[in-house]
């Protein structure tokens, strides 16, 4: 049998985030675990909210990687160098966005909100979002 590691100063913490946070991408964000909410050392997680035919601001995040499970809505994400590239994510669905990869999610649908949840091996709620200007790479 393996040894189990026990910290007595360790404990399970509960979080119902009741209020969005602002974020840079203009996406409503409600922060489940972080740093600040439950003491988290590497990782975060959120539910992101895309309005009906909404769409985040194009970014990249430079030095953590993104995880997202689609709960519902269906979103396309272009992305890469001029956001040439594109995936479409529906429910059930799960994206790896790595590193510096310059992204923009849209809402397909213009009557039903779009939700996600989020995870990243960053625990800071705030966000480390570098905006991106397609026309750059055009």
């Amino acid at each position: 049998m393996a040894n189990v590691l026990h910290d007595a100063r360790a404990t399970i913490v509960k979080v119902r985030p009741d209020e969005t946070m602002a974020t840079s991408q203009r996406l409503p964000y409600f922060v489940g675990i972080s740093a600040g909410t439950a003491g988290s050392t590497v990782l975060s997680m959120y539910m992101v909210v895309v309005p009906p035919g909404g769409h985040a601001e194009p970014h990249c995040h430079a030095d953590y990687e993104t995880a997202i499970y689609m709960l519902e809505g269906r979103v396309e994400t272009r992305y890469g160098p001029g956001l040439r590239e594109s995936v479409i994510t529906e429910a059930g669905d799960f994206l790896f966005i790595p590193p510096g990869v310059p992204h923009q999610p849209f809402n397909l649908d213009e009557t039903v909100a779009a939700r996600a949840i989020v995870a990243r091996n960053q625990a800071d709620e705030h966000e480390r979002v570098v905006p991106y200007d397609p026309a750059a790479d055009a």
